[in-house]
This record gives C-alpha cells, sequence and structure tokens, in this order.
C-alpha cells in the first residue's frame, strides 16, 4: 500500500510524464508539417509524409494522365500528350468534364434566358467545352516549358559538378532532383526513381523529353544516348549543352524583346473593335437601330470575327519565331 505522501508524488510523476510526452508530440507534429512545407518540390513533400518511393512515383505519373510505366493512358496520345506536357494535376476526364458541363450550362443559359438561336448556342459550347481547354492546355504547357528551359542549364551544371566530383550518373540526377524546385525538381525526382527501378538513364530520360515536350531535354536525350553506345566525356558532353541551352535563352529573350512592339500592337488591333462595341452599347445602346434585329447581322459578325481571328493568327506567327 502505498502512502498518501508517495501516491502524491507519483501522481506528479504521471503529469510531468504526461506533459513531456505531449510537448514531444507537439514538436514532432510540427516538425513533420515543417519539413513538407520547406521541400522544394511535389515529389520531396509526397516523400515526407513516410509515402513509399513507389507509391510516390506511381501516384505522380498517374496524376499526369500516365500509367504506372510511365506510358500514355489513353489512345488520342496528342491530347494525352499535351495533357501531360501542361503539369495540370488530377484526372483527365475531370477536367475535361469540367469544360464540358461549363459549356453546356452558359450554352443553355443563353439560350433559355437571352433568346439565343441554336446555332449561336451551339457556338458557345463547342467554343467554352471544346476549343477553352485546349486554349487552357497550351498556354500552360508552354509556361512550364518556359520555366524548365530556365531551370534546366542549372540542373546540368549541378550534374556536371557531381559528376566532376567523382559520383555516378544516378546520383547526380537525385541530387538534382532533392535542391531543384518544381517543375525540374519532381520531373528529375521521376527520372531517379525510375532509374532506381531498373530503367537504363537514356530510357527515363526519354520519357522525360516527352512528358515535358522541351527541344533541351531532346538534346540530353541524344547526348546520353550516343554517350551510351560511343562513349566520351559525359561532363564535357553536358557542360557544352548548357552552354547552348542558355546561348539559346539568351536569344530568346532578345528576340521577345525585339518583337515586343509587334505583339503590343496585335493586342491593341485585336482588343480595339471589342472595346468600342462594348461603350457603344453603354453610351448609346440605339446607336445600330434596327440594324441590330437584322437577319444578316448574325452572319456578317462571324465572318468579321473569323476574318480577325485569321489576322490575329498571321500576326503572332509574325512576332513568333523557331530557331
Amino acid at each position: 500500500m502505498l502512502t498518501g505522501q508517495a501516491l502524491l508524488y507519483f501522481i506528479y510523476m504521471l503529469a510531468a510524464a504526461s506533459l513531456i510526452l505531449a510537448g514531444e508530440a507537439l514538436y514532432l507534429s510540427f516538425a513533420g508539417r515543417r519539413s513538407r512545407s520547406m521541400a522544394v518540390n511535389r515529389r520531396l513533400k509526397r516523400l515526407a509524409g513516410d509515402v513509399p518511393a513507389e507509391q510516390t512515383l506511381q501516384g505522380l505519373l498517374r496524376e499526369r494522365g500516365l500509367t504506372d510505366s510511365g506510358d500514355f493512358l489513353f489512345g488520342m496520345v496528342w491530347l494525352n500528350r499535351l495533357y501531360t506536357q501542361s503539369g495540370i494535376t488530377g484526372n483527365p476526364l475531370t477536367f475535361a468534364a469540367t469544360f464540358l458541363l461549363a459549356g453546356l450550362a452558359m450554352a443553355l443559359l443563353l439560350a433559355l434566358f437571352f433568346n439565343f438561336s441554336a446555332l449561336a448556342a451551339l457556338i458557345v459550347f463547342v467554343v467554352v467545352g471544346l476549343v477553352l481547354p485546349l486554349l487552357v492546355l497550351r498556354r500552360a504547357r508552354n509556361k512550364r516549358i518556359l520555366k524548365f528551359a530556365k531551370q534546366l542549364p542549372d540542373a546540368l551544371d549541378m550534374i556536371v559538378r557531381s559528376l566532376r566530383a567523382g559520383h555516378p550518373a544516378s546520383v547526380a540526377i537525385g541530387l538534382v532532383a532533392r535542391e531543384m524546385p518544381d517543375p525540374l525538381g519532381t520531373e528529375f525526382g521521376i527520372v531517379a526513381d525510375e532509374i532506381a527501378f531498373g530503367l537504363s538513364i537514356e530510357q527515363a530520360v526519354r520519357k522525360l523529353s516527352q512528358r515535358v515536350g522541351f527541344e533541351g531535354l531532346h538534346l540530353l536525350s541524344v547526348s546520353l544516348s550516343i554517350q551510351a553506345k560511343t562513349g566520351g566525356n559525359l561532363t564535357e558532353i553536358l557542360s557544352n549543352l548548357s552552354s547552348v541551352l542558355r546561348e539559346r535563352q539568351k536569344l530568346r529573350m532578345k528576340i521577345r524583346a525585339l518583337s515586343a512592339e509587334g505583339r503590343v500592337s496585335a493586342w491593341v488591333i485585336s482588343l480595339f473593335p471589342l472595346v468600342m462595341f462594348l461603350v457603344l452599347q453603354i453610351i448609346s445602346p440605339s446607336y445600330y437601330g434596327g440594324v441590330w434585329h437584322d437577319q444578316l447581322i448574325f452572319p456578317i459578325f462571324t465572318l468579321f470575327g473569323i476574318l480577325a481571328l485569321i489576322g490575329d493568327f498571321i500576326m503572332y506567327r509574325m512576332v513568333n519565331f523557331d530557331f
């Protein structure tokens, strides 16, 4: 039997132990969240949650519309490639269904409440449900490729320094995956995982080029393939490739600076008719009079819109260069 004083000491010890355990639990929870928040890319955030590397790799591939082996998921390869290269994560069917339902809802709303004709409602559905998602994917892909192009020379320099320090190529790629932010960090992390699970470096980099769509990665894939078959100094090859990519980036920025005036002129010329139309509708709604209700007004506006889009496309091609 414990005396009253001994029982009191025992209770004090239990209370102190409880406080220590509670503090430790709070610290470990905070430290785990901090490590995940401080991770430089999405792959490291997944790995910080104690998820096995194989499941992390499969999850990263599935959310990009790919199979567990990194191949395209559905039959329309060009559309699957566009979705994968855009970097948008999630189910591709959910992405497509969102725009289709939005286009259908907008078409029904215009037809039922604003007395739009069936042809006009159909055009709105096609534009919102089919054309708009393609434009969103293309814009996301172009922005992602530009970010990747800025990061790739630094990543190649990091690989070169690691190789010169005596590390194997797989370790150098893993170093880039740990140190570089997205989008390059996660993509090289997928390459490192694929190499760890049995793919050769050439095959992993070839799949990386397909996932990203950047031509510099195609050059990297060809360089690695030639080096693996014929031999050569890999560090020198990657160092030269890094210099070439940097010079191409400088040339691209110089071209954008020289063509900036043309791009601004294209935007002004394209938006001016729409802005003036809206201003007239607000200031003087009766400006067009009875002409607005004529049967020919919609075909004429459609023809003018198509001609304007053709002009915009010509101006776009005039200020964009492939080199």
